[in-house]
């Protein structure tokens, strides 16, 4: 509720970078806090809300199997498997228990001040063409669960995590797995603006959405490596044009500069090239990163060569959040002697000494978010390397999400 009392602080920028915060007095009234808020902390150290708008089913198998979408690939597939009726009905029993109330306040027991919260353009259902299938009706449920979030006082980013025509092929987390992107069109960074100018005009309107703050036009875009004139056509014209859109729409509504949201971007070290470099104000500008050391081949896979690697990163100045990481190692190495954590408790110590020289690295930035809080059985085993919350009560994540600097090897 707007009058519950609580400590708010004000997130100063100084052009596209995170300072301090500046704590505000604990008023006890009905005054709105500016947006630019993060409680009492100067880091981001959040966790990824992942699978519950956009079902990943890798990270999630025993709850897709209960939905009735066990031999589908994505969200796409088990729609059109389940017919739409059948499959929304699947997906509102999904959306309603996979995060709770109560998952919300143990994310705010542990240090945690920031969900990162990935949706579909889909959750927009006129956006939708007749020969597409998603799922329908999650809109009241992220109303929900914003609102749980901004009632416990967490941070939100808001993330366009599927794009309309698939921003980038043969990935679960687009909500339709293809073989080639077919986002890079005026007719979808058409769709995109409308989705994001739609959100933000939702965010500012909404008082459930009262502590979202940043809005990240798309995730984890195509690279330049691989589709050099897609990812050029992008960063040239629709990161421009959502910037555009959502400042535009805060300008009709009124908003404040102080109120302003924050648009996020992938950034450079993603290989899409730089976001910035076609628009003409960064203010308020963020960028993501994502920091899989699984899947970097030069980092040497042995623990000492893990730990080495993180204590030795830096990600970029504090304008850059690193939005998504885990605890996962190389696929030649996760289930050898060295690596393995089934009825191993004697890895935990190591582990934990890896998420903290991890976190202690990106605190260099801007801050993290840790993908993800929760999955259901990865590969038939209770695979906390990837999940917060069963690592926490594996003991691999301390209780306290600021405590890395006293845990760190580095």
């Amino acid at each position: 509720m707007l009058s519950r009392p609580f400590i708010t602080a004000f997130l100063a920028l100084a052009g596209a970078r995170i300072a301090k915060s500046i704590p505000l007095e604990d008023r006890g009234d009905s005054t709105r806090p500016t947006r630019r808020w993060l409680p009492s902390v100067d880091k981001i150290r959040g966790v990824n809300l992942g699978s519950h708008f956009v079902i990943e089913p890798w990270m999630a198998s025993d709850e897709w199997t209960s939905m009735g979408c066990g031999s589908a690939n994505d969200e796409w597939q088990c729609v059109k498997a389940l017919a739409q009726d059948a499959a929304d009905a699947a997906f509102k029993k999904h959306w309603d228990s996979w995060t709770t109330k109560d998952d919300i306040s143990q994310i705010k027991s542990l240090g945690l001040n920031t969900v990162r919260i990935p949706v579909g353009f889909w959750i927009k259902e006129d956006l939708v063409y007749g020969n597409e299938y998603y799922p329908r009706g999650g809109l009241e449920y992220l109303d929900r669960l914003v609102g749980w979030c901004a009632d416990a006082g967490i941070y939100v980013i808001m993330d366009l995590h599927g794009g309309p025509g698939v921003q980038i092929p043969d990935q679960q987390y687009t909500g339709h797995s293809v073989s080639y992107p077919g986002f890079y069109t005026q007719e979808n960074y058409e769709r995109a603006c409308n989705f994001l100018e739609w959100m933000a005009e939702r965010i500012h309107t909404n008082s459930s959405y009262r502590t979202v703050g940043t809005l990240q036009v798309m995730n984890e875009p195509v690279h330049a490596s691989d589709y050099g004139s897609l990812a050029a056509d992008m960063i040239a014209n629709f990161y421009p044009a959502a910037w555009n859109r959502i400042r535009s729409r805060e300008d009709k509504l009124g908003v404040s500069s102080s109120d302003r949201l924050h648009i996020q971007m992938m950034g450079t070290a993603w290989g899409s090239g730089d976001p910035s470099s076609h628009l003409h104000d960064t203010t308020f500008a963020l960028y993501d990163d994502h920091r899989y050391y699984k899947w970097d081949g030069s980092v040497t896979t042995t623990k000492e060569g893990y730990i080495a690697a993180a204590c030795k990163d830096n990600r970029g100045d504090s304008s850059t959040i690193v939005g998504e990481w885990s605890l996962a190692v190389a696929d030649s190495v996760q289930s050898s002697d060295e690596f393995q954590i089934a009825n191993r408790p004697d890895q935990v110590e190591w582990y934990r000494q890896f998420w903290a020289a991890q976190a202690q690295a990106f605190e260099k930035s801007g801050g993290w978010v840790f993908w993800a809080w929760k999955c259901n059985w990865i590969g038939g085993v209770d695979e906390w390397r990837w999940c917060y919350k069963s690592a926490v009560a594996a003991g691999a994540i301390p209780k306290d999400a600021s405590s890395a600097a006293s845990i760190s090897p580095c």
